[in-house]
């Protein structure tokens, strides 16, 4: 799990959904550079992606653990948000392993394209 320092607060979630996309299969990556020294990460998920609660917070811990090891990645905010389609279920081995391959790809590829600015 992550520090809430590396966590975007609620109010901020609406300012960095309006800056630069990535897109993968399943996730909408929105980023945003930010004044602080260290990137900050969140997840949208709804009701409409997962079935319960109990489910809806194993994939936001996931998501959290995964984000963790891209801490190196300067002053930045992302906020990842699931395509309309995307339906998550942590009974199916391949749904989350689906649900990993697809933030690790998005992680890489913002990675890529904002190494160059800092």
């Amino acid at each position: 799990m992550l520090k809430k320092s590396y966590r975007l607060r609620e109010n901020e979630i609406g300012k960095v959904f309006k800056w630069k996309p990535f897109f993968s299969y399943w996730f909408v990556a929105n980023v945003k550079t930010n004044n602080f020294f260290s990137p900050r990460f969140a997840i949208v998920l709804s009701s409409k992606h997962t079935k319960n609660s109990v489910e809806r917070n194993f994939f936001r811990r996931m998501f959290y653990d995964i984000a963790k090891n891209f801490l190196d990645l300067w002053n930045i905010d992302i906020l990842f948000v699931p395509k309309k389609w995307s339906i998550f279920s942590k009974k199916s081995e391949e749904n989350v392993e689906k649900f990993k391959n697809d933030i690790n790809f998005l992680l890489r590829k913002i990675k890529e394209q904002y190494k160059n600015n800092f």
